[in-house]
């Protein structure tokens, strides 16, 4: 089937018992065992089923299966973050001492995870000058466990050429983890391109009203864990706390996701609850039009930007002269993302006198919401970060990242244009 139909059916059919259409919000904590074996059973990983929510809930489990089908996945694990999913996707396979290669254009949080979290764990980010696959190669040593980029930068607006850095990551036999936020599987499927893992912010594009937190690890399936038993000890060797299990052994190709779910989320417990889940299906079964619009209106909206006298830049991908056109031809179909980021007049005080202007375009630092977003990367997301490492990832002090909308394209440009001319910029 294809995403539309993916995004409306996977995981679910109606229910057995009610016949519900709509997935039932099983809004509970614990579930009743047949007997002792039964329980003993579940809690060894020897049967399918639900014990503890903090583990597996009913409801989150469709919409794992459903966002696992969408981006090609032969499992998922849905937690109450994006950032909790992006935690648990690098924890999985690192230990103290192991690094991890990846890009500079990374989402704020993301760079403070990999350069002040990790590092109190023993565990090092070694940030490349930029996303081509050579300079991310030059950083792999004996101790590198991942490769990470994002597919589509947020808010450099950069696309990774997934295939040329997965063929690298498998040379030196490391899986490559991508985030897909931006693009979601409805433009981009980095799995088709030799992605291994991928984590996803649910709250973004695929939940896309604004109300709902949540993020996904996606798994593959197709990373040869066991064949790197000095790399990945955690997949081969026993696990003392499942009784000896071994996890690659038992699971087989989903071994990746549920490692991450029976040993990280089951510990550390960073659950997406039942209604959450419930509330993030609903968003997604109409995320494939609210993408379709999102597009459209980003290619009438960057024109507009790059035309008006008061816009220095704009960078939008779908721009012929954009340096990162034909990745949007390979791996978005033609389709540039609905995320851009343009730069006025003034420098940090022309930018932030824009950006106060804005009546229509709502200020926040989401993005992937059904509305109109605008941010300022420098004062907001990325205010944390060095001068130098705000460069690095994208970021200059006029930048107004702007998450285009699915409201009228003539509505979002007269909010652009009173912005734009009513603020004083000299």
């Amino acid at each position: 089937m294809r995403s539309e139909t993916l995004a409306l059916h996977g995981g679910y059919r109606p229910d057995i018992g009610t016949k519900s259409i709509a997935v039932p919000v099983h809004q509970t904590v614990a579930y009743a065992f047949d007997s002792a074996e039964h329980g003993a059973a579940l809690f060894d990983l020897e049967a399918e089923g639900f014990r503890y929510s903090r583990i597996k809930n009913p409801t989150t489990d469709v919409l794992e299966q459903r966002v696992a089908v969408l981006e090609g996945g032969v499992g998922a694990l849905c937690v109450a973050s994006g950032q909790a999913a992006l935690h648990y996707a690098v924890a999985n396979i690192v230990e103290a001492g192991d690094n991890l290669v990846t890009v500079p254009q990374l989402y704020g949080t993301t760079h403070t995870l990999f350069s002040f979290l990790l590092p109190k764990l023993g565990v090092t980010a070694k940030f490349a000058e930029t996303d081509r696959a050579a300079e991310l190669e030059r950083l792999i040593d004996n101790k590198t466990r991942a490769i990470f980029i994002e597919s589509v930068g947020n808010p450099a607006g950069n696309i990774c050429d997934i295939e040329d850095i997965a063929q690298i990551a498998h040379k030196h036999g490391v899986p490559l983890i991508v985030d897909n936020t931006v693009a979601t599987p409805i433009l981009l499927r980095p799995m088709d391109w030799g992605a291994d893992i991928v984590v996803q912010s649910l709250t973004k594009f695929m939940g896309g009203h604004g109300t709902t937190m949540g993020g996904a690890v996606v798994d593959s399936g197709n990373f040869p864990w066991d064949k790197y038993p000095d790399k990945y000890p955690m997949f081969s060797v026993p696990d003392e706390s499942y009784h000896g299990l071994i996890f690659s052994a038992h699971f087989g190709r989903t071994a990746f996701i549920e490692r991450c779910r029976s040993f990280y989320q089951r510990i550390t417990g960073s659950v997406l609850s039942p209604f959450n889940a419930f509330l993030l299906l609903q968003g997604i079964e109409t995320v494939a039009l609210r993408v379709e619009r999102h597009v459209a209106n980003a290619a009438i909206i960057a024109k507009f930007l790059k035309q008006h006298p008061k816009v220095q830049w704009v960078n939008y991908a779908g721009f012929d002269d954009n340096p990162y056109y034909g990745l949007v031809q390979k791996y978005l179909g033609g389709r540039a993302c609905s995320l851009i980021t343009f730069g006025v007049e003034g420098g940090l005080d022309g930018g932030t006198k824009v950006y106060n202007a804005f009546e229509l375009i709502v200020r926040c630092v989401n993005l992937g919401d059904a509305k109109s977003l605008a941010c300022h990367p420098a004062s907001t997301t990325h205010r944390q970060m060095s001068a130098e490492s705000q460069k690095r990832a994208g970021v200059s002090p006029e930048m107004i990242r702007m998450s285009v909308g699915i409201e009228h394209s003539d509505d979002i440009i007269a909010d652009l244009k009173q912005a734009l001319e009513g603020a004083r910029l000299c």
